[in-house]
């Protein structure tokens, strides 16, 4: 008899941490006329990313051209609106990253906290632009565009 408690409360444990882990999307677009203060870049870029919110990792693809010359480096910074700057919180790649980037990043639950309120940013950085030449919020992508952008 114990044996069979012993056994459901463990499957029943199971089951309801699994069933609380999920697989969040989020996406960010960056350009020029995103940064503080704007920069005249003609560059663009695309984050892809998703957070498990098991591991607290977030995945990413960072994707960028048109920039005025090679990426000096790529971070996530925060917190911060979208008419504000804020400090580094993680790095995106290596430096001097090549597009495409792509990697994981643990998240802290502060930068968990910043991550579901949009008050991280990717930001991509340049000789000719030192404090970010584009940059892009990173925002949740609803479940409707998400199952339109898998078909």
């Amino acid at each position: 008899m114990f044996r069979r408690v012993l056994l459901a409360t463990v499957l029943s444990a199971a089951f309801a941490t699994g069933a609380s882990a999920a697989t969040v999307t989020y996406s960010a677009s960056l350009s020029g006329a995103k940064e503080i203060p704007k920069t005249d870049s003609t560059g663009t870029g695309k984050m892809d990313a998703t957070f498990d919110t098991a591991t607290k990792a977030l995945n990413y693809t960072l994707t960028f051209d048109g920039l005025t010359g090679p990426a000096t480096a790529a971070h996530i910074h925060g917190p911060g609106t979208r008419a504000q700057n804020a400090g580094v919180v993680a790095p995106l790649g290596a430096k001097g990253p090549t597009s495409p980037v792509t990697g994981s990043v643990t998240l802290t639950d502060d930068q968990i906290k910043m991550l579901k309120s949009s008050s991280l940013y990717a930001n991509i950085h340049t000789a000719a632009n030192p404090g970010g030449e584009i940059r892009g919020q990173i925002v949740v992508v609803k479940a409707k565009k998400a199952a339109a952008a898998a078909k």
